[in-house]
């Protein structure tokens, strides 16, 4: 049932939680899992939501916001759960990425700030990419409202962070492990938030943030609104919900491990030149117009970049090696449509939300299926259809 809520949670007895290894090698997964037509029909399409956004009780200023941006029709987790986190709930939205949370969670939180700006709210999530990708629609949604946010993400100035957190932020966006250190430092008080949100919770584990999570969350008031999203409910995310949430209302829009809206597919490809050769006659079909590309290594993708920059092609890359400024110039590089093909590693494209990506190839096999579904989420997203080609 979408809204029963979580009575009990499985125990996890361990006082710490180490970080959780992947279980499936990539060597190990049965690659017909890679094979999958979309099952994208019209009835999937033609959600019927039960309110509309003029009917959420949110201020006239905020439903202006909303129109502005092109909303109309809820998605099915906004739709759903918007009306829980206005009535004060605490929530755990299970949904895959591309199904319009990042709204289910913002457009709330900041209507609490517009009512009183007491109410606080500190986002929690996995990379650099989302967080700037979650302090952008803050901005968008919140024009003319005076409110104010900051974002708190490594890869960037200490400094310039410690000085903007002395001013009265209504939002702070950031990483674990930067927002543990300014609380460490004294520059954030937790106490502060009346919400918080942990975004991609699954994430936070999977990349070993689940200490940091926990004394963040230890480091908060008694009284706060607490909304987790994650794609997976594994037991350590159970336990932390267990601890740390009230009574919380469960709501799930995820019907399957792999986005219904993706033609996933297999290519054998062979070894190196060969490999490059069939990439290469990929990416020159009319029909690849935004093509992200999935390596398993920051040397791997590098290398493959500059060879595809050699091949003619307008390429880019980003991972962990790679300056925040850097990211981000490749980012917007790849998002302004200079260049059709940005080349990455996991942990680098975790929170990418770039529009109208027509293809993703998986180069290299990824470590885990969980890993896969993450990769090809980051095409045929909201209602549009995508590729996914997995080099075997």
């Amino acid at each position: 049932m979408q809204n029963r809520r979580f009575n009990k949670f499985k125990t996890f007895k361990k006082k710490s939680f180490p970080r959780r290894k992947n279980v499936f090698s990539a060597k190990k997964i049965d690659v017909s899992r890679f094979v999958q037509k979309s099952t994208l029909d019209e009835e999937e399409i033609a959600y019927r939501p039960i309110h509309q956004f003029a009917d959420f009780k949110i201020e006239a200023r905020m439903k202006n916001n909303i129109a502005r941006k092109g909303y109309q029709d809820p998605t099915p987790i906004q739709d759903k759960i918007i009306p829980l986190i206005l009535e004060g709930k605490d929530v755990v939205g299970v949904a895959n990425t591309g199904t319009g949370k990042t709204a289910a969670f913002l457009i709330p939180a900041i209507n609490k700030s517009i009512l009183s700006r007491e109410n606080k709210t500190i986002i929690i999530v996995p990379t650099r990419e989302l967080a700037l990708q979650i302090e952008k629609e803050f901005r968008d949604f919140s024009v003319g409202l005076n409110l104010y946010s900051v974002v708190c993400i490594g890869g960037t100035s200490v400094g310039a962070q410690f000085h903007s957190l002395k001013r009265n932020n209504d939002f702070v966006i950031g990483t674990p492990g930067r927002i543990k250190d300014m609380v460490q430092r004294k520059a954030l008080n937790m106490s502060r938030f009346k919400t918080v949100v942990l975004d991609e919770a699954d994430r936070m584990l999977d990349m070993g943030f689940i200490d940091d999570m926990k004394y963040l969350m230890e480091q908060m008031p008694v009284q706060k609104q607490i909304l987790l999203f994650s794609a997976t409910i594994p037991n350590e995310i159970e336990s932390l919900a267990r601890k740390f949430l009230k009574e919380p209302v469960k709501i799930s829009v995820k019907t399957r491990e792999a986005s219904a809206n993706v033609n996933q597919d297999i290519v054998r490809a062979g070894e190196g030149g060969k490999k490059l050769e069939t990439l290469c006659e990929m990416l020159n079909r009319k029909d690849f117009n935004k093509t992200l590309i999935f390596g398993r290594t920051k040397h791997g993708v590098e290398k493959l970049s500059k060879d595809l920059i050699r091949k003619g092609f307008r390429a880019e890359s980003i991972h962990g090696d790679k300056t925040q400024v850097k990211r981000k110039k490749a980012i917007d590089f790849f998002k302004g449509g200079q260049g059709r093909i940005l080349v990455a590693t996991d942990v680098a494209a975790r929170g990418l939300d770039i529009d109208n990506i027509s293809h993703v190839i998986n180069y290299d096999l990824p470590a885990t299926y969980d890993d896969y579904v993450h990769r090809i989420g980051r095409t045929g997203r909201g209602r549009k259809r995508g590729e996914a080609i997995t080099f075997v």
